[in-house]
């Protein structure tokens, strides 16, 4: 009994006091703090002032070819649907453009951008680390940052291939963004620009406002609750409503 009592002492002796367990994790948020203000909700405006993009995107040859069998299907009746119908999430831009609102919440290292659109989160690192050099895709792909002043610098990449740039065109292992989100007022300006050799002769820019909303809180989005207005495998709109597909004549 008494080598039990020495040793459950030497394990107290050994265990950390509460402030120095706390301490580092205070220490973790002093750089936060010191981040710019963007707390609130955000509301994304879909108006001329608050969205724009630049002209139709200038497609390589591979690109437009993409493009044409793209628009080659709508006239057939397909594409007129996209995976969203289907409560597939829109991926990176997209989902930084849809009209429902967004949150930023800071942690040591990190700036999350919570999204009430499919209840998604952008995990924004900001630690210094590198983008991985092959990544796992992902719908909303693989993000660093960096604080350019009171600027958000993010790059990002590895977005998955069932992603859509613009109506059209999928995202490829070259796909790349790079953000620059910047606090003017009760504003937030996100500028994006996408790059990729293998479907766009030059970068394509693209911008989204955010309106501040004090009053405001995030709801729950859960789009697979009754969703009955979906598309089937070639993008045509496939109402469920109990009754035989629509379609149906035609796949014969």
């Amino acid at each position: 009994m008494k080598g039990w009592f020495l040793l459950a002492g030497a394990s107290l002796a050994l265990a950390p006091s509460a402030s120095a367990q706390t301490a580092p994790r205070a220490d973790a948020y002093t750089g936060v703090t010191a981040w710019p203000d963007w707390g609130g909700v955000w509301s994304p405006g879909v108006g001329a002032g608050s969205r724009t993009t630049a002209t139709p995107p200038k497609l390589t040859p591979q690109g437009q070819a993409i493009m044409d069998a793209f628009e080659a299907g709508k006239a057939r009746g397909e594409n007129l649907q996209t995976e969203g119908a289907n409560c597939v999430p829109s991926g990176m831009p997209g989902i930084m453009r849809l009209p429902y609102p967004l949150e930023f919440v800071y942690s040591p290292g990190r700036v999350n951008i919570l999204i009430e659109t499919y209840s998604q989160v952008r995990r924004i690192y900001v630690d210094g680390r590198a983008l991985p050099e092959d990544p796992d895709p992902a719908f909303n792909g693989h993000s660093v940052g960096r604080w350019d002043g009171d600027t958000l610098v993010i790059d990002t990449t590895g977005v998955s291939p069932l992603v859509s740039l613009v109506a059209g065109l999928k995202a490829t292992e070259q796909t790349r963004f790079r953000e620059r989100i910047t606090r003017d007022g009760n504003r937030l300006v996100d500028e994006i620009t996408i790059t990729d050799p293998t479907l766009l002769a030059e970068p394509y820019v693209m911008t989204q406002a955010y309106t501040l909303q004090p009053e405001w809180e995030m709801r729950e989005y859960i789009c697979q609750e009754n969703n009955r207005d979906g598309a089937d495998a070639q993008g045509r709109p496939l109402m469920e409503l109990g009754e035989d597909d629509p379609f149906a004549e035609l796949d014969d």
